[in-house]
């Protein structure tokens, strides 16, 4: 045979090879399908019930400057099936997760892995490198090409030096242009009922991913660079200026995994809150011990400027004021106060309490009463002394930190929290971090993790406007997919939307007294504050008995009902008890909710609802008793900015 022939007929084969090298996975009820082609780069598309959502996306990274997934050959395929129960260590939606899904593991020639999962409920992959030493990730290509122009909730960032606090904007694809990129989650609504839902779990070394626009029908990730040098800012002691970049995102080790690329995929608005994506492509718990990690609710100060009255001493950033905190938490069952910013000597001094405060003295006055304290540090202070600082906190007897400011996204900032984590842990101390990005797996590895800011909560009705019942209505299915949100309900001053005005001081909520009670239902924080001061908690003590009464870790969660922006129903058991939690924006609503997923046997439902008077004056509120039994239909009225929350016990 000649020679030129076999090697044209060898090139043919191995070109056609490469071009027809084509795979598919489906999810376990056949109802989300994906196709891979490897062609001159690696591209994938998703379909749900036989029509696409996603249309060829491609993926890719470049280290140490070459350009991996890039007329690459793939050596070797392999399908895998799963199906487990897991055991949540905080459960969050539920105790026990299933996870069910195929796997596809594409082997390439050069020492790359993709791996990509479909879940009944989304699709997600994720690169592995097997490569010798240390490398350098200049960039990784993240590309979702969508099938339709559709209507996005894109969480706008105007830097990567945020607080990760924005409203999310309804806008179509293709308006939204290459210099205009967000935070994750974001949402994509395919006008068809099907609803995606976009962020990362399994961050590790390694910046946050976030998307910006192509102008067309696509989005594209984007990473915050590598940081070399920063400065101090304006506020020193918090803000810092980056005065110098790498070229990269990355350095790291060249063995590695790399974060999962999520797209959750749901039916109907309210399957988005059941999904559970991120919690099973997180790693898996590195703590040997558990039990101290103790979730609850805890009174706090910040909000409510300590305005407590009806007292013969004066409120401040004192001993007695929190000693006021601690009495107050014990006589309505919390589990802990917080210290913010004040309680130090100054704040980057944080290892001394300042001249009004006695923190030893209030730390084993609250044990006495089985109150725990949290403190309030900023992060970068907290940095310098990070050792000493938690010795010292542990050494008192706090059993948490509030670590504030942190406002970067990039690999170093990643790293810092999983240290603080790491030395928190050693020491049996909780973490709730604000001024942050999004919650990204961390908190299946470090259990101590206990709640998350990176979202516009309540304390922004200080200072104005953007934090109303439609907002409310709107987190549950957007920003709650990442994982927990520390919004801090709980406001006692309630008003109508022509009534409310921004007071710094004497803080109101948008929306009515039952809405507020309703958010401790609904939104997940192992940790959940509450905002207002204990003055007005116990000249209303009605509400604040019914909150003291709602968990805050949850063994089931049943999304009932809702549409991103206008209302949510969600049931949660706890035990052998239930818990319903409903709000609404600024339309009145009427609903009739089937309790069928009770047991059988009698139960006791304890309501919270709207006043008849509470589409005038906010703060009206009225509570019933009933009794009921499984699937009984019970008929539940929501005022303009309303809510409704009930508890439901079994009659022993």
């Amino acid at each position: 045979m000649n020679i030129k022939f076999v090697l044209i007929l060898t090139l043919y084969f191995i070109s056609n090879n490469i071009s027809a090298q084509k795979f598919k996975i489906t999810s376990p009820d056949n109802s989300i399908k994906v196709i891979i082609e490897n062609g001159g780069v690696l591209q994938y598309s998703v379909l749900v019930n036989e029509h696409f959502i996603l249309q060829k996306s491609d993926i890719g990274i470049e280290i140490n400057g070459k350009t991996y997934l890039k007329n690459g050959v793939i050596k070797s395929n392999k399908i895998k099936k799963v199906d487990e129960s897991l055991t949540a260590v905080i459960p969050l939606k539920s105790s026990k997760v299933r996870n069910n899904y195929n796997e596809l593991i594409l082997e390439y020639e050069n020492s790359i892995n993709v791996i990509f999962r479909a879940y009944d409920n989304g699709v997600a992959y994720r690169i592995e490198s097997y490569l010798s030493d240390k490398i350098t990730v200049d960039n990784e290509l993240v590309n979702f090409n969508f099938a339709g122009n559709y209507n996005t909730y894109f969480p706008e960032e105007k830097s990567f030096i945020s607080h990760y606090e924005r409203q999310y904007k309804n806008l179509e694809l293709d308006l939204i242009s290459p210099n205009q990129f967000c935070s994750l989650p974001a949402i994509i609504d395919c006008k068809n009922g099907i609803k995606i839902g976009i962020t990362e779990s399994g961050l590790s070394d390694y910046p946050n991913l976030f998307l910006a626009g192509n102008s067309n029908n696509s989005l594209k990730g984007l990473f915050p660079k590598y940081v070399l040098e920063a400065i101090p800012g304006k506020a020193a002691d918090r803000k810092e200026i980056i005065t110098k970049e790498a070229k990269y995102i990355a350095t790291t080790n060249g063995t590695r995994t790399f974060p999962w690329r999520i797209l959750m995929i749901s039916k109907n608005d309210a399957e988005l809150i059941e999904n559970q994506m991120v919690y099973l492509l997180s790693e898996e718990n590195v703590l040997d011990k558990t039990d101290w990690i103790k979730p609850g609710k805890v009174a706090w100060d910040w909000w409510n400027a300590n305005n407590i009255y009806g007292v013969d001493f004066k409120s401040g950033i004192n001993t007695k004021t929190y000693k006021y905190y601690i009495d107050f938490a014990s006589e309505y069952g919390l589990d802990y106060i917080i210290l913010d910013e004040g309680w130090t000597k100054t704040t980057t001094n944080i290892l001394e309490s300042n001249d009004s405060m006695d923190v030893k003295e209030l730390i084993k006055y609250g044990q006495k009463k089985n109150i725990g304290v949290i403190l309030w540090v900023l992060w970068k202070p907290l940095y310098n002394h990070l050792e000493e600082a938690l010795d010292l906190y542990n050494m008192w007897g706090a059993k948490g930190i509030k670590v504030d400011f942190m406002q970067r996204a990039d690999q170093w900032m990643v790293n810092y929290y999983e240290m603080v984590l790491m030395e928190a842990a050693k020491r049996e101390l909780l973490v709730d971090y604000h001024g942050a990005f999004k919650p990204a797996g961390l908190a299946r590895k470090y259990p101590n993790y206990i709640s998350n800011e990176g979202l516009q909560g309540l304390e922004n009705v200080k200072w104005s406007e953007e934090i109303t019942p439609d907002h409310d209505c709107t987190l549950p299915f957007t920003r709650m997919l990442a994982g927990f949100m520390d919004y801090t309900p709980g406001a006692m001053i309630n008003a109508q939307k022509e009534n409310f005005k921004v007071l710094y001081e004497r803080p109101m909520s948008m929306g009515t007294r039952a809405h507020q009670i309703a958010l401790y239902v609904i939104y997940e924080s192992p940790l959940q504050m509450l905002a207002d001061n204990p003055s007005n908690y116990i000249a209303n003590e009605s509400s604040t008995k019914f909150i003291s009464q709602i968990p805050t870790v949850w063994d089931n969660t049943i999304a009932i009902d809702g549409k991103i922006g206008d209302y949510v129903i969600i049931a949660r058991q706890n035990g052998d008890s239930w818990f319903l939690g409903a709000i609404t924006d600024w339309t009145a609503r009427e609903f009739e909710i089937n309790l069928d997923f009770l047991d059988y046997g009698e139960y006791e439902l304890l309501s919270a609802n709207d006043g008849i008077n509470a589409d005038r004056y906010a703060s009206d509120i009225k509570f019933r008793k009933e009794k009921v039994k499984k699937n009984d239909v019970i008929k539940i009225k929501m005022e303009k900015g309303g809510g409704y929350a009930a508890i439901l016990k079994p009659i022993k």
